[in-house]
C-alpha cells in the first residue's frame, strides 16, 4: 500500500507543483517541438526531478539526505532558495540568502509545534539578497512533525504557498516510506535474533561434549569438529547483512549436520543433491538452517523423546527464474491443523518458531506467493519446499564470510 501511495503522490505532483514551475519554464520549452507540448515537457521534467530527489529521502531526514535532495526540490518549485530543517536546525540550504538561516529557525517554532504551514516576510538589509518572502511547509509523518520545507522568493506568491505545501506532502510520503523501511529492517533483525536465541543450548552443550569425547580417541576428528562448530556459530551470529547465498547457508548446514552425525552416528543419514548453478542465489539469512534443524528435531528426536533413525534429503535445483529447495525427512510428521496454528502464530513455541519465522520472512521479502509449502501428516514425515527467485530487487548477498 505504501508503494502505491508513493507512486500516486509522484503522479499527482506535476499537477500540483508544476503549475508554478511551468509558468517559469514555458517560454524556454516552446521551441522543443520534438519533445511534445510545453505542458508535456514540463510534466516530464518535473517527474524526472522528483524521481532524482526521492532516493535520498527514502533513507530518512538527515543532513546528508537533505543536502542531496534540496537542489532537486528547489528545481521542482523554481524558487530562489530552499531549505530543509529538522526540529532543531537547518539541515541543508540551496540557493541564495543563506544568511537567513537563524531568522528562519526563529520563525519555525509555531509551524513545528502545530504542524500548520505559514508564510512571512523576511527582514534583510543585504543589498544583493533577492529574498523577501518565505513559505514554511511542515514535514509530517503519522501526525508527528519531523521538520519543515522552507521556500524563499523575492515576492509574495499564493501559487508558491500551494506548491510548497504539495511538495512538502510528497517529501513527507518519502519520509513515511523511510520509516516503514527502517521498521521492516528492525523487524527482520528482531526475527533473526529470535532464531539465534532458538539455537538450542542443548545443541551447543551436546556438540562440545561430542568433540571432547573424540579428543583422546580421535584427535584429528575432534579438531575437524571443533573447526566446524566454530564456523557454524560464527555464521549463525554474524552481524552484517540481511541476506546470504545458498552456498553459504548450505555450508553452515553441513557443519551443523556433521555435529549431529558425530553424536548420533548411523541413526542419521543425509542425502544432498545440489545443482551448482543455484549456489550463488541470494536468500534471507538463516532461512534454510532452521528448517533442517526442525527436520532433525522432529525426525531423529521423536516427539515421545526417544531417539529414532532418520533420513533427511536436501535438494536444490534450477527451476528457471527460481531456485527450488526441498528439505524432506521421514520422521514423526505433524498434524496439519497443528502446523496451521504454528504458521499462524497460534501454536506452541516448541518447534514452531523456526517454521513461522522463516515463513514470515519469505513472505515479507518475496510476497505471499513464496511462503513455505509444507506437506505432512502424523507418522508421514515432512516435506518443505522453498521457492527462491533468482533475481529480486533489494535482495543481494553482502558477500562471503572470511574462512
Amino acid at each position: 500500500m505504501s508503494g502505491f501511495l508513493a507512486g500516486l503522490c509522484v503522479a499527482a505532483l506535476p499537477l500540483l507543483a508544476a503549475g508554478f514551475w511551468l509558468g517559469r519554464r514555458t517560454a524556454r520549452t516552446a521551441g522543443l517541438g520534438g519533445l511534445g507540448t510545453p505542458v508535456e515537457h514540463a510534466t516530464f521534467e518535473t517527474l524526472h526531478t522528483a524521481s532524482l530527489a526521492a532516493p535520498p529521502l527514502r533513507a530518512g531526514l538527515t543532513g546528508e539526505t537533505a543536502r542531496r535532495s534540496a537542489r532537486r526540490l528547489r528545481t521542482l518549485l523554481g524558487t530562489d532558495a530552499l531549505c530543509l530543517t529538522d526540529q532543531d536546525e537547518v539541515l541543508a540550504w540551496d540557493g541564495a540568502g543563506e544568511h537567513h538561516r537563524t531568522q528562519i529557525m526563529e520563525r519555525l517554532a509555531g509551524p513545528l509545534e502545530t504542524g500548520r504551514g505559514e508564510a512571512f516576510r523576511l527582514d534583510c538589509d543585504a543589498p544583493d539578497c533577492p529574498l523577501r518572502w518565505a513559505v514554511v511547509a511542515p514535514l509530517t509523518v503519522d501526525d508527528r512533525v519531523h521538520g519543515a520545507l522552507v521556500a524563499c522568493a523575492p515576492r509574495e506568491s499564493a501559487v508558491l504557498v500551494r506548491a510548497a505545501g504539495e511538495v512538502a506532502r510528497w517529501v513527507s510520503v518519502q519520509l513515511e516510506l523511510a520509516d516503514l523501511d527502517m521498521s521492516r529492517t528492525r523487524l527482520i533483525e528482531a526475527e533473526i535474533r529470535a532464531l539465534r536465541a532458538q539455537i538450542s543450548p542443548h545443541f551447543i552443550f551436546n556438540s562440545l561434549a561430542v568433540i571432547a569425547s573424540f579428543v583422546r580417541t580421535d584427535p584429528e576428528r575432534a579438531r575437524e569438529l571443533l573447526l566446524g562448530f566454530a564456523d557454524f556459530t560464527r555464521y549463525s551470529f554474524r552481524k552484517h547483512g540481511d541476506f546470504t547465498t545458498l552456498a553459504d547457508e548450505l555450508h553452515a548446514i553441513d557443519h551443523y549436520l556433521a555435529l549431529v552425525r558425530a553424536r548420533f552416528g548411523d541413526r542419521l543419514s543425509v542425502t544432498l543433491q545440489i545443482a551448482p548453478e543455484v549456489l550463488p542465489v541470494a536468500l534471507p539469512f538463516l532461512c534454510l538452517q532452521p528448517l533442517v534443524e526442525n527436520a532433525v528435531k522432529h525426525g531423529l528426536e521423536g516427539g515421545d523423546g526417544t531417539v529414532a533413525t532418520c533420513r533427511i534429503g536436501i535438494t536444490a535445483r534450477d527451476a528457471g527464474a527460481e531456485a527450488l529447495v526441498v528439505i524432506e525427512d521421514d520422521g514423526a510428521g505433524m498434524d496439519p491443523e497443528r502446523l496451521r496454528r504454528i504458521l499462524a502464530g497460534e501454536g506452541e513455541p516448541s518447534g514452531g518458531i523456526g517454521l513461522s519465522n522463516v515463513d514470515d520472512r519469505l513472505r515479507q521479502v518475496y510476497g505471499d506467493d513464496h511462503g513455505l509449502v509444507i506437506e505432512t501428516a502424523v507418522g508421514a514425515g515432512m516435506k518443505i519446499t522453498v521457492r527462491l527467485p533468482k533475481y529480486q530487487p533489494g535482495v543481494h548477498s553482502a558477500g562471503r564470510l572470511p574462512r
